[in-house]
């Protein structure tokens, strides 16, 4: 099985998403949108931009953790990923989320 997405609403109803791999861990999380519609073409987003490594934004924390940024095309951060120990560990997550990211699995509990 391929990863999902998970679209839920937050208890000040706002709208998210995370991107989870087919182990279900979390891979990336979204910003909070105002409207589902909006969180549902953040979806779409990471779809369209997941596979070009040139939307990773490769980063270190203040305390040394790696992560990273999926970007549109306009620079936008689409999701954030958890904070991995290594860089090793991040890029392995940019990997799962290139291969994860394209699915079209939308478990929506908002």
């Amino acid at each position: 099985m391929a990863g999902w997405f998970e679209l839920s609403k937050s208890s000040d109803g706002q709208f998210r998403f995370v991107l989870k791999a087919d182990n279900a861990e979390t891979i990336l999380h979204s910003e909070l949108y105002k409207a589902k519609a909006s969180a549902e073409n953040g979806i779409a987003s990471v779809q369209a931009n997941c596979s070009n490594d040139d939307r990773y934004e490769r980063k270190t924390a203040s305390n040394g953790k790696a992560y990273f940024n999926l970007k549109a095309s306009n620079g936008q951060v689409i999701g954030t990923s958890q904070m991995y120990a290594t860089e090793a560990s991040r890029d392995a997550g940019i990997a799962s989320a290139k291969v994860s990211g394209v699915s079209t699995t939308v478990k929506d509990s908002a």
